[in-house]
């Protein structure tokens, strides 16, 4: 028995051979092994508008069309990325335009503040989306033919087939052929009986990968396109014992999608920050890091449902109705009372929260004292404070940085201003800043900015009786952001389904074996082999030699005739012989 390999070098054996007769000896048995559509070349001259639009078809339903679009959205996603974008921060884009006089007008002519809604990137998501669609279809109807057909029938001349093996035998062709077909069943071939050989297939996987990969890649551009268009995501930060209910007005910073209907597709529930809790390493390299870090909330859906408990940690949401809670921060809230010249409550142990500035939670931010106080001659004023609050202070060799992030040593450093703190002008302004264009600074003795450290318990007494502020203690607050992401399930189902998809057509060989038995002239059976594959490898004529070996058993070779050039040889070695003009 002998195997021969009779690729020729920089041909495809999955396509037919180029010659007219080899194409007429294979026949159907040397048809693609795929259903990517043949490209055929346009005969200019003759295009007609049918012929145009036909041939712009298949240029764009080609796979080489699908993945330039492909990398195209991928290109046009960096700008989107790099460059603030008007959907998720506007004040940025703003502010950008603001620093860049002459890039901001480009910008806004090309559509890079709001890449993904633009038109030009509107246009090749789909284009993508109709070229994956124009590629599917046909080839997943093909393909349901190919599984629904029987394999192709054996070629006239077997040894023209890439991987050829040949041998005689003493047992009657059809036991051979029957041999054959059980055994091509059992390696799990698609096998079947016709005249006098037996055809077998194998690998479909390939094409169910390759189809399951595009498939995938649809429903992950559908997914995308749904999440963008109909999210929204906002943030709240919320003090031990208040609430909050999912309406726009509640939101510190809302953002959403193009398609978004906060009168629709706000999901009625609401919740209450019971406790925060969180316990840090005390030493060691990993001193200040988290340990514990948990809000204990409860909650309820819709307008009357019951009430509930739940526990939210990082990476562990609470999940209500389509919308996912996560707590994405934490921070401390200084407890003050301020009272004006008279001695008149006129902030009674409010806490304020401020913002972290760092891991150790070392916080900043401003009090506001709108209403109701008066200074030293009556007259109605604003008052305004600069804070800066240490969990842990150190002492003055740390500096104004906290050495812990837990409340071990707090202390809230204040400096004074008055007049108008600009709330009441219809401007927008942050919690967090204080606008000084119409404030004036409390002077200490020595003329400078009035300010002071305080401890808990501790008072500062504004210059000239203008009043007094307690620190009274210490609140914690947490942050929460709320999302709501449709489509994100159906995108992970496909990037997995893609991933195996692309595995199996990469992986999986698709390749045709066939085995004729037949009577020679001396009455002898003579036993053909041979193999085809979609592309060279040496997995088919390996195969084919397991295969022969395993054939061979069962319809041993006969004995040796006298020799001719018309007479196989019966030898049981197996071996490759590479083809004329290869490579040695």
């Amino acid at each position: 028995m002998s195997t021969t390999s009779n690729t020729t070098p920089g041909t495809d054996p999955g396509k037919q051979p180029k010659a007219d007769g080899d194409q007429q000896d294979l026949g159907a048995a040397g048809s693609q092994l795929s259903t990517a559509p043949a490209e055929e070349a346009p005969n200019l001259p003759s295009l007609g508008v049918i012929g145009w639009a036909r041939w712009f078809w298949r240029q764009l339903t080609s796979m080489r069309v699908a993945l330039l679009l492909l990398l195209l959205v991928s290109l046009g996603a960096i700008p989107g990325s790099l460059i603030p974008q008007d959907g998720i921060d506007a004040v940025k884009v703003e502010e950008f335009r603001q620093n860049h006089d002459l890039l901001a007008p480009v910008y806004d002519k090309l559509g890079l503040f709001h890449v993904y809604s633009s038109v030009w990137f509107s246009a090749i998501y789909i284009l993508l989306f109709v070229s994956l669609i124009g590629c599917i279809v046909p080839r997943t109807w093909q393909f349901v033919g190919q599984l629904r057909g029987r394999p192709p029938r054996a070629p006239r001349r077997l040894d023209r087939l890439p991987a050829y093996t040949t041998w005689r035998t003493a047992a009657e062709p059809e036991e051979v052929r029957e041999a054959a077909l059980t055994l091509l069943k059992k390696r799990r071939f698609r096998a079947d009986a016709a005249g006098d050989a037996v055809a077998a297939e194998k690998g479909y996987l390939r094409e169910v990968g390759n189809l399951a990969f595009h498939i995938a890649l649809i429903v992950l551009l559908v997914a995308f396109a749904w999440g963008q268009l109909f999210k929204y995501e906002g943030n709240k930060l919320i003090l031990e014992g208040d609430g909050f209910a999912n309406t726009l007005t509640q939101y510190d910073d809302f953002k959403s999608g193009n398609l978004f209907d906060p009168d629709h597709d706000l999901a009625p529930f609401s919740f209450t920050l019971k406790d925060f809790h969180g316990t840090y390493e005390a030493t060691g390299p990993n001193r200040g890091t988290p340990r514990v870090y948990e809000a204990e909330v409860t909650y309820s859906e819709g307008a009357h449902g019951a009430e509930k408990s739940k526990t939210v940690e990082v990476n562990k949401p609470l999940n209500v109705d389509g919308s996912k809670v996560y707590l994405v921060s934490h921070g401390y809230a200084p407890i003050l009372t301020v009272k004006d010249a008279k001695g008149d409550v006129v902030m009674d142990k409010q806490a304020v929260a401020l913002l972290p500035l760092d891991g150790n939670v070392t916080s900043s931010g401003a009090v506001k004292v709108m209403d109701g106080y008066r200074n030293a001659k009556g007259e109605k004023e604003q008052l305004g404070f600069n804070a800066f609050f240490l969990p842990t202070y150190g002492g003055k060799d740390s500096g104004m940085r906290s050495t812990f992030p837990a409340l071990l040593n707090p202390m809230l450093a204040l400096s004074a201003y008055h007049g108008d703190l600009g709330v009441d002008a219809g401007i927008p302004q942050s919690i967090y800043q204080l606008d000084k264009t119409n404030l004036k600074e409390f002077k200490d003795s020595d003329g400078e900015l009035f300010k002071k450290q305080l401890k808990v318990g501790d008072t500062m007494t504004l210059p000239n009786g203008a009043g007094t502020v307690t620190f009274d203690g210490v609140q914690e607050w947490a942050g929460f952001q709320v999302t709501r992401q449709p489509g994100s399930g159906w995108a992970l189902g496909g990037a997995v389904v893609a991933i195996f998809g692309l595995a199996g057509s990469l992986f999986i060989q698709r390749r045709r074996v066939w085995v004729r038995a037949v009577r020679g002239a001396d009455g002898v059976t003579v036993v053909e082999m041979a193999g085809l594959g979609r592309s060279e490898s040496a997995k088919v004529p390996e195969e084919l030699g397991d295969l022969a070996g395993v054939l061979y058993d069962q319809a041993p070779g006969a004995p040796d005739a006298p020799e001719t050039d018309d007479t196989p040889d019966s030898s049981p070695d197996t071996h490759v012989v590479p083809a004329e003009g290869a490579e040695k």
